[in-house]
């Protein structure tokens, strides 16, 4: 299992065009290359792994790619004995962060003891806290709250119950088993977290996650931001830039097989559209409370600006007269109150986008006719 983490984590920074394959580079230029200043574990349960695994993969991207001194580690943690007892060996093996996945913030849990003390080791620790849950009240939920916030100050994140199809919850609530706090209660849920958690002093940076200053996740904003590679962006001829998106084999047993056979386990490699980047770039840089800067937005979309796309909509408009969005100097972002509305804010984004988008397409193809009539033959 660990050679073949190995092997994949080499090729995909080739993929990513992040590796420098082997010793062809001089130490100057290597230092000049892309730096990977995040490393995340996670999706489904990595704490399960030893810690020499963990250690391993480190030692492979440090091989392969410029892995910063002070890059971010952060691995997914269950708040159990025996994942507690790991913690100080993972750290060792190169950790400095700890995501730890709850439900409930109980001591029962083993909870308690994953706050301030035994991760004083790590640069900090995250905690991953779901509200609408069955039986859960608003009153039992602010709760919850001040018992994380007991034993954790650096970093939570929420996360509201989905319902999926097929499990067991799923058949419970469909035949009326058990019942979920109703659409309202959950909404005054997320707005009670928010406002305690501002209390306390961790400010939202995205739409689920809230931090001192010096803990905010660089993983999390990397992501956000589109700046990562766990998908593979490149330069563009005309400007901007592209990228793609990958489908990974997902059974344990085939995985190992296709990664022994060539070296990775990826399915299919998409190239996104234009309009797909911008959709994408649009919809996770609006999690964040600062939204989307009009830099930012140039690099993938250099021929029209965040004003040229959203100024002129009478939909946009309205929402900025709502106050729930902003559009200034700075950028595309949404105000406080608009941010606790988002999914109701982004389709008129999302289709004005689609629009404009279009309608550019359509002027370039015209001129370019228009330049070919003209031209001598």
């Amino acid at each position: 299992m660990t050679e073949c983490l190995q092997r994949e984590t080499e090729t995909l920074l080739q993929l990513s065009q992040v590796s420098w394959y082997g010793d062809l580079l001089n130490s100057r230029l290597k230092s000049a290359m892309n730096i990977i200043t995040s490393v995340f574990f996670g999706g489904g349960t990595p704490s399960l792994a030893h810690p020499s695994t963990i250690a391993a993969v480190l030692e492979t991207v440090s091989r392969q790619a410029n892995l910063s001194d002070t890059a971010e580690v952060t691995l997914e943690v269950n708040p159990t004995p025996v994942g507690r007892s790991k913690l100080e060996d993972f750290f060792h093996a190169g950790v400095n962060r700890f995501s730890i996945g709850v439900q409930r913030p109980q001591p029962s849990a083993g909870f308690a003891n994953c706050g301030r003390g035994q991760e004083a080791v790590a640069r900090g620790v995250s905690v991953d806290v779901m509200f609408g849950r069955p039986k859960q009240s608003v009153e039992s939920w602010e709760n919850e709250l001040s018992e994380l916030l007991r034993v954790c100050d650096d970093h939570v994140s929420l996360y509201q119950l989905t319902l999926e199809r097929g499990t067991q919850l799923f058949k419970q609530v469909l035949g009326g088993e058990v019942t979920l706090p109703t659409e309202e209660e959950t909404a005054e849920m997320y707005l009670c977290a928010r406002k305690t958690l501002h209390q306390h002093g961790l400010l939202q940076y995205e739409v689920s996650n809230f931090a001192r200053q010096n803990a905010v996740s660089h993983h999390n904003r990397s992501y956000w931001k589109g700046t990562q590679s766990s998908r593979t962006v490149c330069p563009c001829g005309g400007g901007g830039v592209l990228r793609e998106a990958r489908t990974q084999t997902l059974e344990p047993d085939i995985w190992m097989r296709e990664v022994q056979q060539k070296g990775h386990a990826t399915r299919r490699r998409i190239q996104l559209s234009h309009l797909e980047l911008l959709e994408e770039v649009l919809v996770m840089g609006m999690r964040m409370m600062e939204g989307i800067n009009h830099k930012h937005w140039e690099l993938f979309s250099p021929q029209l600006g965040l004003h040229e796309v959203f100024g002129t909509s009478s939909d946009v408009q309205e929402l900025l007269q709502r106050g729930q969005l902003i559009l200034d100097e700075r950028g595309l972002r949404c105000s406080w109150e608009g941010l606790a509305l988002l999914d109701s804010l982004l389709p008129a984004l999302l289709v004005e986008l689609e629009r404009r988008v279009s309608q550019r397409l359509q002027e370039d193809e015209h001129a370019k006719g228009q330049t070919n009539r003209t031209s001598p033959r």
